[in-house]
């Protein structure tokens, strides 16, 4: 006969309380609150970057023709057409393609070009593979150079410092279109006579040094007032007390604190460079023949404009959507790597 003048307590141990629900042995009540996951800095600006839609649409973009610019070999062997190969057969007596808008077919998907009866298609593809080449490689020299300036000069201080600031200065003085019609020419004549025609591979590595050489400033200035802000911070002066060396600090400690601003202003290079490069075809120290360059292209159809002008619009519309997307890509990048971004 259970004991009734002491009815069990509804909080001993062992028992459910009023209106909860029992536990079972080895499971762990729920506690009713939300768990929170720490992001750092980088997975935070890589979220915001993923949200924004003209982020992806740009990335998509740029995918896109990075990966027909890598496989232009591949296309012109299934396509059985070399990017010199000319169809003058094709061409009526003025010169100009046979055919609707421009000699568009099966054969030619963008039709020829006026004159050379090259195939528009291969030489768009191979010009685009030029024009990111020179972009990207003009872009890393620089980025190298005025990263090691900005580097040095921030860390140096003193009369190095002043030096630095003065090279700045005077290399933003020389018009850089002034400074390559007078040096490319002249480096030229330097290793080739006028009987010899100079190695497309010559001229390339020519405009690269040229780019790199005269737009290492702006990286350089970002990364010498980085460094001055960073140098006196407490993990710089952590190192220090640990013995930590110079270059251990500058590589280790520094640089991956400042790759973010460096990153950024790489993305905006690269579309100056895209349409600076096109620009040099227009006074003629530009890529060479037989080359395929995007800027030669809309040189070359500056004529043929009236009668032809879907060979105006096709490196024309190619190099606007570089660049476009090359300058909304690098904004997107520059609002997700700020951290006062409220997007």
């Amino acid at each position: 006969m259970s004991d009734l003048s002491h009815p069990p307590s509804l909080t001993e141990p062992g028992r459910p309380g009023a209106g909860e629900p029992a536990v079972e042995a080895g499971n762990t009540p729920p506690t009713g609150r939300r768990e929170f996951v720490g992001r750092s800095p980088n997975q935070l600006a890589w979220l915001r970057l993923k949200r924004d839609r003209t982020a992806r649409a740009s990335a998509v973009t740029l995918t896109v023709a990075a990966l027909v610019a890598l496989g232009a070999p591949l296309l012109s062997r299934l396509t059985g057409i070399d990017p010199t190969d000319k169809f003058v057969d094709r061409l009526n007596d003025f010169g100009m393609p046979i055919g609707y808008a421009g000699g568009i077919s099966a054969d030619h998907w963008l039709g020829l070009e006026p004159g050379s009866g090259r195939d528009i298609l291969l030489q768009l593809v191979y010009g685009l593979r030029t024009s990111l080449f020179i972009a990207f490689a003009s872009a890393a020299v620089a980025s190298c150079i005025g990263v090691a300036v900005g580097v040095l000069a921030g860390w140096a201080r003193g009369w190095l410092d002043s030096v630095v600031n003065w090279l700045i200065d005077l290399t933003l003085a020389f018009p850089f279109l002034i400074f390559a019609l007078a040096v490319i020419p002249i480096l030229q004549d330097r290793f080739y006579t006028d009987r010899e025609a100079p190695s497309p591979a010559f001229r390339v590595a020519l405009i690269v040094a040229t780019f790199g050489l005269f737009s290492w400033t702006y990286t350089a200035r970002l990364v010498r007032g980085q460094v001055i802000s960073l140098r006196e911070r407490e993990f710089v002066e952590a190192a220090r007390a640990a013995g930590a060396g110079t270059g251990h600090i500058l590589l280790r400690q520094l640089l991956p604190n400042i790759w973010a601003p460096i990153l950024v202003t790489v993305s905006l290079m690269v579309p100056q460079f895209i349409a600076i490069e096109a620009a040099l075809a227009f006074v003629n120290i530009g890529v060479t023949e037989p080359t395929p360059d995007l800027g030669r292209m809309i040189f070359n159809s500056i004529g043929y404009v009236a009668s032809d002008p879907w060979y105006t619009l096709f490196p024309g519309l190619t190099i606007f959507l570089l660049v476009l997307a090359f300058n909304l890509l690098g904004d997107a990048l520059r609002d997700s790597l700020d951290p006062r971004s409220t997007r």
